[in-house]
């Protein structure tokens, strides 16, 4: 065996070996999931101690801003409020979610720093961790979307659970950018910076404070914006609408892609990324 034949059997089996790793890595991570959801608990408890509202703050200040940006763009686009409302009510509730996943992702695993490493936890927990986190954050939230659906009267015509399908392609999708941005900030520091800019610039370009119609059908800044489908699958049902069939197409090609690319990230990084911290 020449030593060109050797050094690829050896990479092959270093590369089987990394994978089964991280597979390892997430299977207990699934098995450790209630010490993910104890964690993130204990986030949003220790973020708010001594709050009179607790994250209810949150909500009470989103709420304003629905009010506010509802009530001005309504008027600027000549728009009826008992559509434009709730049309931004959602949109700035769900995409909080979304950049909550993905802007909290940049420090998923520079926090745990410590835990990381003194214990042998799954790195998966932490993203886990990151990801309740903000789905616990959007359940005080979603006061302000019950609020809507039920003064404008669209509890009548939602569609609940194709809704819910919706908000769980958000999430599938929304985990894997943060854990990517996590990988990332962890080796450059400068990425959390970046990753915020880049949401920043996300919202404009989504319709959150505007509505889709504006720009006209299968617009390219609508059909190739992934924040415009995310929204769209959870807002549309919930507004007695239909999303487009290519939404669903589009969020579970972009899961599948996303998941990949990620994990294949993390089988390479996974024994450097304790170092990086």
């Amino acid at each position: 065996m020449d030593t060109a034949t050797h050094m690829l059997r050896t990479g092959r089996r270093g590369a089987l070996f990394e994978i089964d790793m991280g597979f390892r890595d997430l299977r207990a991570s699934f098995q450790r999931i209630g010490l993910a959801w104890s964690l993130a608990w204990h986030d949003v408890v220790s973020r708010y101690r001594g709050s009179i509202l607790g994250p209810f703050w949150i909500t009470l200040s989103m709420g304003l801003m629905v009010a506010g940006i509802g009530l001005l763009n309504a008027r600027l686009f000549n728009a009826s409020l008992h559509d434009f409302i709730p049309f931004v009510a959602m949109g700035i509730v769900f995409f909080g979610a979304i950049s909550g996943i993905i802007n909290e992702g940049c420090d998923t695993f520079v926090q745990a720093s410590s835990m990381l490493s003194q214990t042998s936890l799954p790195m998966f927990t932490f993203v886990w961790r990151t990801v309740f986190r903000n789905a616990i954050n959007l359940g005080h939230n979603l006061v302000i979307i019950v609020a809507v659906l039920i003064y404008f009267g669209y509890w009548r015509t939602m569609n609940l659970p194709v809704a819910v399908l919706g908000l769980l392609f958000l999430f599938v999708n929304a985990a894997w950018a943060g854990m990517l941005a996590a990988i990332a900030s962890a080796r450059f520091r400068d990425i959390p910076q970046i990753v915020i800019s880049v949401m920043q610039f996300a919202i404009f370009m989504t319709p959150v404070f505007w509505q889709p119609s504006r720009l006209g059908a299968n617009h390219a800044i609508l059909e190739f914006n992934p924040f415009n489908h995310m929204l769209e699958a959870v807002r549309a049902p919930l507004m007695g609408e239909q999303a487009a069939p290519h939404t669903y197409a589009f969020l579970a090609l972009m899961a599948v892609i996303g998941w990949t690319l990620t994990f294949a990230v993390f089988t390479r990084t996974r024994r450097r990324i304790v170092h990086y911290l």
